[in-house]
């Protein structure tokens, strides 16, 4: 080989971008095709131009749901077809469809494609990928196949055979996590609809609970089988459920803006819904704006938290709380290890929690800064957009729509980052390097 050729393959190498960086270059490459076909005249109806075609595509690529328009009016059948794409891409992962077509195609998925692919579903192991990918597919093909017919039941007596697209794009929505509705009010014209406030919440709640979750719970079918994982996310999601439905209840029980006007029974389906879906599904039954502020604050933490891992939802995900408060519990009890259902956990995954958790704090806080430099809003409003961006969750009060340029632009980041992942931007960012050098132990106080 040419001494000229070498050096230019291993100059190649030298820049070569690592898998977290090639991840977010192709999720970026979506978002741009995305907004171009969103761009064009056939998909809208003349009152989108390139800087909402931009929004709109980031919201669907990562599966947040915050527009600045009406979906349903603003965009036509194209349009709206152009949007689920994008939903059902960046919700079960660019690269589990690259790599479903390479194994269509009879091409072998090579080392490269499948440390992208340990990224995008946020693996740790490079084994069994392929068969990862064939149980989300199956998985989101059966449930959004099951929902959408489901929901035609509903939609199709009331906007004719118009209602079978309604339901096609309302169950690929909620099942990716996204919150995209084709009604301006969201759902809130079906508050007390029993199949509506069934079909939608357990969808998103499938979705969010994780396809790892989900087809363990296929193949073992027993809880005592069932990994660490597993019982971790349906624990936490159980509590977080019922604690969201609760309090969300409790507190807005005769708030007229929300549940005050509503009979018994909507009360409970509306607490019900509102409770599972800052989870990051993004769908509304009762007016996000008119909450109380204690309320809101209760909607933000459901939202940063999210959903689980190598699931449709965003957030610093569920097993990343329970993994804190475990480490919690651990320190005021003086143990020097972490012990749940059996099992014990390294100090690994406690640094790489507090790694995501110090991550996501910094960036949301920041977010909120800038945010508030150029928009002298109410404050509680800007978090609340800023919060339901990072969580890709789609809930909104309104702010969206009265951003500036900058603002508008900082909710796209924090859309990007939070389905991409803080630990994917945080790992591009740091040098993998081992110490060559060994400290004496030093002391500091805490508290």
């Amino acid at each position: 080989m040419a001494p000229s050729v070498s050096r230019g393959i291993s100059r190649f190498r030298r820049f070569r971008l690592p898998p977290p960086a090639l991840l977010v270059v192709l999720y970026l490459a979506f978002i741009v095709c995305g907004a171009l076909l969103l761009w064009l005249p056939v998909s809208h109806n003349g009152d989108i131009d390139l800087g909402e075609a931009v929004f709109t595509s980031t919201s669907a690529v990562t599966v947040t749901g915050l527009v600045l328009e009406d979906t349903g009016l603003a965009f036509t059948w194209f349009g709206q077809a152009v949007i689920t794409v994008l939903i059902q891409l960046g919700g079960l992962g660019l690269m589990t469809f690259a790599v479903l077509v390479l194994g269509a195609l009879g091409i072998p998925v090579g080392m490269p494609q499948r440390l992208i692919l340990r990224e995008d579903l946020n693996q740790t192991s490079l084994s069994n990928l392929t068969v990862l990918v064939k149980i989300i597919v199956v998985i989101a093909l059966v449930c959004e196949t099951v929902g959408a017919l489901l929901l035609a039941i509903v939609f199709v007596p009331e906007f004719g055979w118009q209602g079978i697209w309604q339901a096609v794009f309302h169950s690929v929505s909620a099942f990716n996590n996204a919150g995209f509705a084709l009604h301006p009010d969201s759902l809130t014209r079906w508050v007390g609809n029993p199949l509506v406030n069934t079909v939608i919440p357990l969808l998103f709640i499938l979705g969010g609970l994780g396809f790892i979750v989900v087809g363990d719970i296929y193949q073992k079918r027993t809880w005592r089988k069932l990994t660490l994982h597993s019982k971790l996310m349906l624990v936490g999601t159980a509590v977080l459920i019922v604690w969201g439905t609760v309090v969300f209840g409790l507190l807005e029980w005769t708030n007229p803006g929300t549940l005050g006007e509503l009979g018994t029974v909507e009360k409970l389906w509306a607490s019900w819904f509102q409770g599972v879906t800052p989870r990051t599904a993004g769908f509304n039954t009762v007016d996000i704006g008119a909450m109380h502020d204690s309320t809101t604050v209760l909607v933000m933490a459901l939202m940063i938290v999210g959903g689980g891992s190598t699931s449709t939802a965003g957030g610093i995900k569920v097993t990343t709380l329970c993994v804190l408060l475990l480490a919690t519990v651990a320190f005021f009890r003086r143990q020097n290890s972490l012990h749940a259902f059996g099992r014990s956990l390294g100090m690994e995954e406690v640094m790489k929690v507090m790694a995501l958790t110090t991550i996501s704090a910094i960036l949301v806080i920041t977010a909120i800064f800038v945010v508030s430099i150029s928009h002298d809003g109410e404050f509680l409003d800007l978090a609340f957009e800023v919060a339901s961006a990072f969580g890709a969750t789609g809930l909104s009060r309104g702010a969206t729509g009265e951003l500036d340029t900058l603002g508008r632009a900082v909710i796209m980041a924090m859309m990007f980052i939070g389905r991409v992942g803080p630990l994917a931007i945080g790992f591009f960012l740091a040098t993998h390097a081992a110490p060559r050098v060994r400290y004496p132990a030093g002391q500091i106080y805490l508290g």
